[in-house]
């Protein structure tokens, strides 16, 4: 699962609606709450580009290959404590619990952090999953190339592009 930039106001904007509709948090202003839990996402975005700069260089600075970029953004992530893949979601909502308890703008939590974190998780999962489905019709396309040769890797990403820019998503 990925998060694309383009989705963070509107992943923003279903939190904010999902708990104050059930009344799991009182907000002052729900514009506001959306504007820290974008910040909160777009943060997470630059952490993980820059995680993969460092790695790209690092890889540069001892000649590895494009097969290591993967392995060494891994290893710093978890030695800076940073979710990446599977763990990106459970990194995002505590990063979201953390700003719903310390926001002026949150008036008061009445819901366990366990509610707010399965209710977050619902919709964080249902924008991220975007990525598989997008993934899905790029195979679908390319179907005709050998996976894992140098021209299925320049079609898939070629496809990829043509079918982000279609649906909207950067």
């Amino acid at each position: 699962m990925k998060l694309y930039s383009s989705k963070v106001p509107v992943i923003a904007m279903d939190i904010v609606r999902v708990l104050t509709a059930d009344k799991d948090i009182e907000v002052t202003s729900a514009r506001e709450v959306e504007a820290d839990i974008e910040a909160v996402l777009r943060e997470y975005l630059r952490m993980e580009r820059d995680l993969t700069e460092k790695a790209k260089d690092r890889v540069e600075q001892v000649g590895g290959g494009r097969e290591d970029i993967a392995r060494v953004k891994k290893t710093m992530a978890e030695a800076k404590n940073i979710g990446l893949g599977g763990d990106a979601i459970s990194f995002i909502l505590n990063q979201i619990i953390v700003m719903l308890m310390r926001s002026p703008h949150v008036d008061e939590v009445f819901s366990e952090d366990d509610v707010i974190r399965r209710k977050a998780k619902k919709v964080l999962e249902r924008h991220m999953a975007a990525d598989e489905e997008l993934d899905r019709e790029v195979r679908d396309q390319i179907k005709n190339f050998q996976e894992g040769t140098r021209t299925w890797e320049v079609e898939y990403q070629r496809v990829t592009e043509q079918v982000k820019r279609r649906r909207g998503i950067t």
